[in-house]
């Protein structure tokens, strides 16, 4: 085997995680391979995950915010669109990615190595190209970043030409007047949204009790009342008995005894870690039953070598946060530790319409754990910036401490949301008096802005102290 079929690190999988590892690595002065299965980089976020979901999400909302807005929308005109219509714009976004992300390899002189990899011991790869041709590679250190893909129950026929997985429904070859839904997780909830906001009639089946049950139950019931509001039909507590296609449409079974047809169905319920070709057997490493590895402190897998990040360990699933995860095992590969780990409070960003967002504790949690604290609440059709925008649809909560006025945790549901959450973050993240409630009272915010919404929350918040 020649010298360049040797590499200081081999990276799997070109997804925010094995970016953020191959360019901490690659300027950290390594010589860095990085393995993708797909044509071109960028992983399950770019091609089929984060990036077109949200830019579908975009497109929907800007229709709804233009039927909504009495100076473009007139004369009982409207704008009309359909799914496969806006997957044109979310297609031209991940080529743009696609050629960013391709960028960062080429100016970083990251090797990229397309095909298919498989371990054949735990310092050799094998890589099968699409023509079949196999290579072999070794490298000192490797980083499994290999993703998730939508889960699949083996009594669900995802070769049906009405079934799909969120993966799947980007190529949605027709435009159902009628969609079910399972599984009202956060993908469930997005693509319900993106759905209703066409004008599609959308079920919804969660297999909980409420959902999005993670989030803080005022937020939780805003979004339920919002679907109600715009019609979609949730049914709570359900599991499937049985899902069968046909020529034009499907039905589902519930084992509580009721049936519901659709023109089809999207499965959004749970994903699966991205192991099984990589012949794990051969290192030694064995997935748990969800295709996810098992890593410590420092992303180690049972091999000290053999290092993981991203969705295929589990919590948190986020690309920003397996970016991060591949930054630290960089750092922990060239220098032997990293000097950050992922912060305590990760902000959750939720892309339904309207957006949610939030960071830190819920009130549920305050009140287990019996910490005293108080709201302050901002209602977004109060501000100007919302009324002249014609995002009135909303509200910003402030938990903190009702002694030392420590911030304890923010809900944001509204438009912007994920933007508006990272001004209290900054503030959270602080250390001592810095961290206070007191601060989005003492600072001076633009007008009209959402970010005002923290000083009315905080305003608001103080008055009810005594």
């Amino acid at each position: 085997m020649s010298q360049s079929h040797h590499f200081d690190a081999i990276v799997i999988g070109s997804g925010p995680g094995g970016e953020g590892a191959a360019m901490g690595l690659t300027k950290a002065g390594l010589n860095v391979a990085i393995v993708e299965k797909e044509s071109s980089v960028g992983g399950g976020c770019t091609h089929w995950g984060t990036i077109p979901s949200k830019a579908l999400r975009h497109a929907v909302s800007r229709i709804i915010e233009f039927n909504n807005n009495t100076l473009f929308c007139h004369n009982n005109t409207s704008l009309h669109s359909t799914f496969s219509n806006i997957l044109n714009h979310a297609k031209s976004v991940i080529d743009k990615q696609t050629r960013l992300r391709q960028g960062f390899y080429d100016r970083n002189q990251c090797a990229l190595l397309f095909g298919l990899a498989s371990f054949v011991d735990e310092h050799t790869l094998e890589i099968t190209q699409p023509d079949g041709k196999k290579d072999r590679y070794t490298a000192d250190k490797f980083v499994i970043a290999t993703g998730s893909r939508p889960y699949h129950p083996q009594d669900i026929d995802f070769h049906h030409e009405r079934i799909y997985d969120s993966d799947s429904i980007l190529n949605l070859a027709h435009d159902p007047r009628h969609i079910i839904i399972y599984g009202a997780g956060v993908i469930g909830c997005e693509y319900a949204s993106i759905f209703r906001g066409l004008d599609v009639k959308t079920d919804l089946i969660n297999t909980r009790d409420r959902l999005l049950s993670f989030l803080d139950n005022e937020v939780s019931d805003a979004l339920s009342y919002h679907f109600w509001n715009n019609g979609v039909i949730i049914r709570n507590d359900e599991t499937y008995q049985k899902i069968e296609g046909s020529d034009n449409g499907v039905i589902v079974h519930l084992q509580s005894g009721k049936k519901m047809k659709a023109d089809c169905l999207l499965y959004a319920n749970g994903r699966s870690g991205n192991t099984e070709l990589l012949n794990l057997s051969a290192i030694g490493i064995t997935p748990d039953s969800r295709g996810q590895l098992k890593v410590n402190q420092n992303y180690q897998t049972d091999s000290d070598h053999i290092y993981a990040v991203g969705d295929v360990i589990g919590y948190p699933s986020l690309a920003s946060a397996a970016y991060d995860q591949g930054r630290f095992v960089a750092e922990i590969i060239a220098t032997g530790q990293a000097q950050n780990h992922l912060i305590e409070d990760i902000p959750t960003g939720i892309y339904t319409i309207p957006e949610i967002s939030s960071v830190g504790r819920t009130e549920q949690e305050l009140t287990l754990a019996k910490i005293p604290y108080e709201v302050g609440r901002s209602s977004f059709k109060h501000l100007a910036r919302a009324q002249i925008a014609g995002t009135e649809v909303g509200n910003l909560k402030i938990l903190f401490h009702r002694e030392t006025k420590e911030i304890l945790g923010i809900h944001c549901f509204g438009e912007r949301a994920s933007e508006i959450i990272h001004i209290g973050q900054a503030i959270m993240e602080q250390k001592g008096e810095a961290n206070t409630i007191e601060y989005f009272v003492n600072t001076t915010f633009n007008y009209p802005t959402m970010a005002e919404a923290y000083r009315v929350a905080a305003l608001n918040g103080l008055n009810r102290l005594f």
